[in-house]
């Protein structure tokens, strides 16, 4: 099987300061893969690294195999959605103007993944509640040709409910095919549909393992690794594990 992306001893920075450093990590075709690790630990970084939106100066990114600089526009059209921290949700456009943005993206099919967004196809953006608008967000990345879902803090500022919701929904797509990758502060919730994770302090992955052995060993991750105190670096941008 060829990795959707593969990361071979990557390291990334803004600027002068290296915030990734030499990481290995793998998404295949049809798995969840989650991205944990505490405030600063170079989440959000790494998927900026993987992307090329921030500087690699070590290592190197394949995708489906291969060695590419592609900007994100061109992987886009290759099959790769990214779900940033910000909701892309424009507040002045409808949900159904909002859906239309999506290059490729299938109007039936987000209302399919989302029935909850049917009866607001005409309510502005500004006016749906954070819940609806990350399922907007999510359905219009789901209803195109996606093969890699990139997704940073899905559930941020969301009902526990609703974030359940949308992971179940990411999961029933893994199922199909599509490989994710997903940072998220909801620990337990990420972990019930993961196949496996990577732990990350400090720009480094500490720890590889199933979603299941995450799971048996949840309370000594968490107070190993998951806490602020475990990240002494700081990245621009980031989220806490909560």
């Amino acid at each position: 099987m060829t990795a959707l992306v593969e990361a071979r001893g990557l390291s990334a920075a803004y600027d002068e300061a290296v915030v990734v450093r030499d990481l290995d990590l793998v998404v295949n075709p049809g798995e969840v893969v989650a991205l944990l690790g505490p405030n600063g630990a170079g989440k959000t970084s790494t998927l900026l690294g993987l992307t090329g939106e921030i500087n690699r100066v070590g290592g190197e990114v394949l995708w489906d195999g291969e060695k590419r600089s592609l900007p994100l526009h061109r992987l886009a059209r290759q099959g790769l959605a990214v779900v940033p921290e910000e909701r892309s949700v424009i507040s002045s456009l409808t949900t159904e103007q909002n859906i239309a943005l999506g290059r490729g993206c299938d109007a039936s099919r987000v209302y399919q993944l989302f029935p909850e967004l049917v009866e607001l196809r005409s309510r502005l953006g500004r006016l749906l509640s954070g819940g609806e608008q990350q399922m907007l967000t999510v359905g219009r990345a789901l209803a195109r040709p996606t093969r890699l879902l990139i997704a940073d803090e899905l559930s941020l500022g969301l009902a526990p409910r609703t974030v359940s919701r949308i992971l179940r929904t990411i999961r029933a797509a893994a199922d199909e095919g599509m490989g994710a990758l997903v940072v998220e502060q909801h620990v337990q919730k990420i972990l019930e549909v993961a196949d496996r994770v990577y732990v990350m302090t400090g720009g480094r992955i500490e720890l590889e393992a199933s979603a299941g052995e995450a799971r048996e060993r949840l309370g000594e991750i968490q107070e190993h690794y998951l806490t602020t105190g475990s990240a002494p670096d700081k990245e621009p941008t980031s989220s806490g594990i909560a």
